[in-house]
């Protein structure tokens, strides 16, 4: 199996960067600085992804789309979990 080192790097580096949103998004109980269109954007991107790994060439990096994608789904999951407390919150 042949895999683009380059293709690695990018869902890596993308990778370390949701964990630390998600934490954002826990501690501060808020959708203050997010776009849950832009999440969703990210996410179809993702799937995107998975469905060529999976229709044309199926190798090791389907396991870095499926953590990415699963780590932007919990992200959009918090959105609209603290969108609702916001809401709440006003009354």
């Amino acid at each position: 199996m042949k895999f683009s080192v380059f293709e690695i790097g990018m869902l890596a580096f993308f990778g370390f960067s949701w964990p630390i949103n998600i934490y954002k998004s826990i501690k501060s109980q808020s959708t203050k600085g997010k776009s849950v269109y832009f999440l969703f954007a990210v996410l179809l991107g993702y799937i995107s992804g998975i469905t060529h790994k999976l229709l044309y060439n199926r190798d090791i990096v389907l396991i870095l789309y499926i953590l990415n994608t699963l780590m932007v789904a919990a992200d959009i999951i918090l959105f609209f979990r603290n969108s609702k407390r916001e809401k709440q919150a006003l009354g």
